[in-house]
Order: C-alpha cells, then sequence, then structure tokens
C-alpha cells in the first residue's frame, strides 16, 4: 500500500511539474531571442532593402504578384499606404479582358526583355504587364496581397475603389470566374497549372520553360489549390458581404477536401508531387513521389491542410531531407532532385534553382508556420542558417547552392520579407512569453 502511494505521488509530481519545466522551457527560449542581436540585424536590414521599392529585388525592375505578397506587411511599414495601395490597384488596371490577372508589370521604358506575349491594357497605358503561363498562382497571390493590406491597414475601402468601371472586388471575383473556368479540373476539384517542380516556374522540356505550350503537361499540385485556399480564407476575412463569403466557404472547403483526398499520402506523411490528368513528362523507372516538396508543404501549412501531428512529422522530414543532401536550410525546394537532364538549362544539374536549390523565400514562410503552430524551438534552430547567411553577405540573395553559395539576385525582396515578417513573430512570441515570467 505504502509503495503504491509513493508510485502516485510521483505521478502527480510528474504531471504538475511538466507543465512548468515547459514554461521555464519557453521563457529561456524568450530570453535567448530577445536577446538574439543578429534578428534585429537582419530585420533592419530587410527594411532598409524593401524601403527601396516594390519591384522583385536588384536584377528585377518588375513588381510580381507573387513576390509583393511576401513583403507586403513590411512594405507598410517602411513605405506610405498611398504608395502600397498605387502599387496594388495598377496590377487591377492589368487585368485582362479574360479576367485573368497578370504575373506582375512594369515601366514601358524598362520593357527590355524578349517576350512574345506582353500584356497592355488602356487603363494602364505606362506600363506593360507580363506572365508565367504555367503558373496559377498570380490570381490567388494578388487577392492574399489585398487581404494583407486591409488587414494591416484596416482600408476596406480599396474593395470599392473603381478600376477602369469596375470595382476592385468585381475584378477579384472575375479573377476567381477565371480559374474556375480555365484552371479547374472537374474531376479532382482542384487547380491545375504546367508541371513544375514544386512552387516553381519552369517546365522540363522547354528552354524558356515559363509558358504554356505544346511541351506543357497538365498537373495538379499542392501549392496551386493552398494558394487558393489562403486566399478565399482573406476574402471570407475582410469582405462584409455575408452572401458571397458564404460561396467562398464553400469552394474553400471543397478544395481542401479534395487536397486531403488526392494529394496527402497519409502513409508516408507528405503531398505526392503531382497528378496528371493527361499524359505524365516523368521518364520511365523514376517514381516522382519519392519527391518531397517543402515549399509547397510550407504554403499548405498556411492554408490549414495539415493537424499539429503531421506538421511535426513533415518538418522531421524536412530537417532529414536537409542532412541527406547536404543543402544549408530547409528553404532546399525539394528532395530528392529530378534526374539531371530532366529540366533543360540550369536546372538540369540537381540542387540548381529550382531542382533542389534553398530558397530562404519558401524557406522562412515554413518558418512562419512553425511559430504560428507552437514549434518555437524548432523554428528558432532552423532558421538559424538563414539569419547567419544574411549576416554573412550583407543581403538576401535569390538562392543558396550546395556549400552555401549565394546565387541570384542580391538583393531578393522575397526573402527579405519573409525573414521580416518571421522575425516579428519570434519576437511578439519572446515578449509574451517573458511577461508570463513576471
Amino acid at each position: 500500500m505504502k509503495s503504491y502511494s509513493i508510485y502516485i505521488l510521483t505521478c502527480a509530481l510528474l504531471v504538475t511539474a511538466c507543465p512548468i519545466k515547459g514554461k521555464a522551457q519557453n521563457q529561456e527560449l524568450a530570453i535567448r531571442i530577445l536577446a538574439d542581436s543578429s534578428l534585429t540585424v537582419v530585420d533592419n536590414l530587410a527594411k532598409s532593402v524593401i524601403k527601396e521599392g516594390f519591384n522583385a529585388g536588384s536584377g528585377y525592375s518588375q513588381i510580381w504578384a507573387r513576390d509583393f505578397n511576401t513583403l507586403i506587411e513590411t512594405s507598410l511599414e517602411v513605405r506610405s499606404k498611398e504608395d502600397v495601395r498605387g502599387a496594388i490597384l495598377l496590377f487591377f488596371a492589368l487585368q485582362q479582358k479574360n479576367d485573368e490577372m497578370v504575373d506582375g508589370y512594369v515601366l514601358k521604358k524598362d520593357f527590355t526583355w524578349n517576350d512574345n506575349t506582353p500584356y497592355y491594357s488602356d487603363a494602364a497605358p505606362g506600363h506593360v504587364g507580363f506572365k508565367n503561363t504555367v503558373e496559377t498562382d498570380q490570381e490567388t497571390s494578388l487577392i492574399q496581397l489585398v487581404g494583407k493590406y486591409i488587414k494591416k491597414t484596416g482600408d476596406v475601402g480599396l474593395l470599392d475603389e473603381k478600376v477602369a468601371g469596375l470595382t476592385v472586388l468585381n475584378r477579384i471575383e472575375k479573377m476567381i470566374d477565371y480559374l474556375l473556368r480555365e484552371r479547374y479540373n472537374k474531376q479532382y476539384g482542384l487547380l491545375w497549372g504546367a508541371m513544375t517542380a514544386d512552387w516553381g516556374d519552369v517546365q522540363p522540356h522547354d528552354t524558356f520553360g515559363c509558358d504554356w505550350n505544346e511541351l506543357s503537361n497538365e498537373a495538379i499540385d499542392v501549392y496551386d489549390n493552398a494558394m487558393l485556399i489562403i486566399a478565399l480564407q482573406y476574402l471570407i476575412d475582410v469582405v462584409p458581404d455575408k452572401h458571397k463569403t458564404e460561396q467562398w466557404a464553400k469552394l474553400k472547403k471543397s478544395v481542401y477536401q479534395n487536397v486531403r483526398k488526392y494529394l496527402w499520402d497519409a502513409k508516408n506523411q507528405k503531398f505526392i508531387p503531382h497528378i496528371y490528368p493527361d499524359k505524365s513528362p516523368i521518364p520511365a523507372g523514376f517514381d516522382e513521389n519519392t519527391i518531397f516538396y517543402h515549399g509547397g508543404t510550407a504554403v499548405a501549412i498556411e492554408a490549414g491542410l495539415l493537424s499539429k501531428k503531421e506538421i511535426a512529422a513533415v518538418n522531421k522530414k524536412m530537417v532529414e531531407n536537409v542532412k541527406l543532401s547536404g543543402m544549408p536550410s530547409i528553404g532546399l525546394t525539394l528532395y530528392p532532385t529530378y534526374p539531371e537532364g530532366f529540366f533543360t538549362g540550369g536546372m538540369s544539374k540537381p540542387y540548381n534553382y529550382q531542382n533542389g536549390g534553398d530558397w530562404t523565400w519558401f524557406g522562412a514562410r515554413m518558418i512562419q508556420q512553425l511559430i504560428a503552430n507552437g514549434f518555437v524551438k524548432e523554428a528558432y534552430e532552423e532558421v538559424r542558417p538563414m539569419i547567419d547567411r544574411v549576416v554573412k553577405n550583407k543581403g538576401f540573395y535569390e538562392w543558396y547552392g550546395q556549400g552555401d553559395v549565394p546565387s541570384g539576385s542580391g538583393k531578393f525582396k522575397g526573402s527579405a520579407g519573409v525573414l521580416s515578417k518571421a522575425i516579428v513573430q519570434f519576437k511578439n512570441w519572446a515578449a509574451a512569453n517573458q511577461k508570463k515570467s513576471l
């Protein structure tokens, strides 16, 4: 009886002690985060880079919706609301007659590259639009951009702003109609695009690789559909019309269910790379489902597609992939890479560009989601390579190759934006946990 009583007492003490231990660990981590000067250095550097403008970065004069979407919050801290608002409205001025949205735009004088299909609009006579038509994330990126702007500024009036006779909200509705009309597979109830590597904009069998053509393969992936889910949630959050929000909620639920049904591989705790409704471009003897997509998985977590247990599982796999690949961080696009020669050009070699390159632009989105879902310790450990290389290089490179060699734009603002946002999350979490200790 005595030993049984001691057992019960011991169990009770353990149950009581665990929350105390967890609280102490959080407070210790909070102190470390708040004392980490490198986070402040990187955040300040990010703000100074983004303050220079909304273009994608050095080497890019263009303003892209997919990039702007990832630096909008920081932009609103270092640029005027009017500047940001005007840059957003210009996208809507370039909306095409078939309701599609451009990837981005540039001043006519800066349109210097070869493009067979530039996009023009009478509502934006001084600019030229462009679009990588292998993608299906332009409309959803712009909707998210609008949602983030409204949430941060409270400027709901943007939705009623008229652009060439139509309100922004009207134009957003037309963008969704375009996606459901032109990029929606009825069999699976999901959006499709061309086959690319994860979230990328380059298809394999084409030298240029960014335009839909006879070499393209229709493919359904998690990234495009997660982006739609996130976009619909922003609309539900910021649009006051209950009838419209109910319709979007219904569409969101359907896409969510179909992603889980067709794209989530429960056995292997990962998303399958692609569904090919028609012909598959994958060479015989290569199993594409061995590939783990890091970027699309991070965006899927943002879309609420994974449980906390599943988030822990995919994060563990990402960390393992980094070790196996020898790459520097979980910004690793995918692992294992596509076979050498599968893509043309630079991507034909493994660990180049989107075929296994390391992109903070998406890696830091995973960091954001780890923090948001309570994995702060893991997030802090996994962000270190991203923070350290910014400090070392005094800048935000577009992507990194093997050996952490920087490549692409030296001032890639998407990377600056996602890291700045993650740092704000770290500091907010740390401040809240330090208060609990007082």
